[in-house]
């Protein structure tokens, strides 16, 4: 049985994070037009710089040990379709090979981080882990 190096609710927890993080837009509307009440939902969808979310994720993610940023590359590559559970700790091992730079900002330049990862997780758990 395969032991995954985080808790399973930590992974679902940063999942959701990350979902609201994708779902901002990067781009600026310089006339958000005349309605106050309307205005201030474009803003708040509106990713700024130094956006605490972000770097939260960013923070939580540097901050897990090399196992766990291993693993949750591996959960991004398994429920990305990449490869299958049963390959787990080959793929841990090939996520440690290619690190260069922040794994976290490998991770939040991949659109469906959120999709794949709870996806990665699902496989998992149907495969059996600890």
């Amino acid at each position: 049985m395969v032991a995954l190096p985080f808790n399973t609710t930590r992974i679902e927890e940063l999942v959701l994070r990350l979902n609201a993080v994708m779902a901002k837009e990067g781009a600026v509307i310089s006339d958000l037009g005349g309605n106050a009440t309307d205005d201030e939902l474009a803003v708040t969808m509106q990713e700024t710089k130094g956006d605490l979310i972000r770097d939260e994720i960013t923070q939580e993610i540097e901050s897990m040990n090399d196992e766990q940023k291993d693993g949750l590359v591996a959960l991004f590559w398994i429920g990305r379709g990449d490869v299958e559970p049963a390959e787990w700790e080959q793929t841990k091992a090939l996520a440690r090979q290619q690190h260069k730079g922040l794994v976290s900002r490998y991770l939040l330049g991949q659109p469906e981080i959120g999709e794949f990862l709870t996806e990665g997780l699902e496989k998992m758990l149907e495969f059996g882990v600890d």
